[in-house]
């Protein structure tokens, strides 16, 4: 392996990680899955792309998306928190865990998937 590559993936290891709230809101019924995720960027384009294939991503969507259509699904990312550089990724999940549980507590939990 070259030494340019090697710089390359050693730069990607190293980038701080961007983490999120997001929601995925049935507007038929208003119910909601809220996820805190890793990649907030990444999960929306999982979710495009379940949206133009009709795949579902969730088992616990599954029933509404059969009985509703995924159309009826959006996605969307309510904040991102980008990693500080002196915390871990333990510190960070953690961090992202606490912000999730904040975000929970603004939605009525009985609408929950």
């Amino acid at each position: 392996m070259n030494e340019h590559k090697k710089e390359l993936i050693q730069a990607y290891k190293n980038r701080p990680l961007v983490g999120g709230v997001c929601i995925i809101r049935n507007t038929q019924n208003g119910r909601y899955l809220l996820e805190t995720v890793t990649n907030p960027q990444g999960s929306q384009n999982r979710f495009l792309f379940a949206q133009q294939t009709n795949t579902c991503l969730s088992s616990r969507l599954q029933r509404d998306w059969s009985t509703f259509g995924n159309e009826v699904f959006n996605f969307e990312i309510l904040e991102e928190l980008l990693q500080k550089e002196e915390q871990t990724v333990e510190e960070f999940q953690e961090e992202l865990k606490i912000l999730g549980e904040v975000w929970a507590e603004k939605f009525d939990a009985s609408l929950s998937y």
